[in-house]
């Protein structure tokens, strides 16, 4: 795994866990990780990771629309 040092202002309200969460689940969203990938670098299980997706506004459904297009079946 790659180790990646970042320099937060003092005043910024952001924890290490919130920093971690927030790269973590922008990454899933943009299919550069998959679930268990991202629950890794949040630090969480897959299930506490994929609950608190939504409260970063991200679909733990991570399926582009044209694929989603492509699996339906019309009858």
């Amino acid at each position: 795994m790659k180790t990646i040092s970042l320099k937060i202002p003092e005043m910024s309200e952001i924890d290490a866990a919130q920093l971690y969460m927030i790269l973590a689940s922008r990454l899933y969203e943009q299919g550069k990780l998959s679930l268990g990938q991202a629950a890794e670098v949040a630090n969480l299980s897959k299930r506490a990771f994929a609950e608190l997706l939504g409260s970063y506004n991200v679909s733990v459904f991570n399926y582009p629309a044209s694929d989603l297009q492509n699996e339906t079946v019309y009858v």
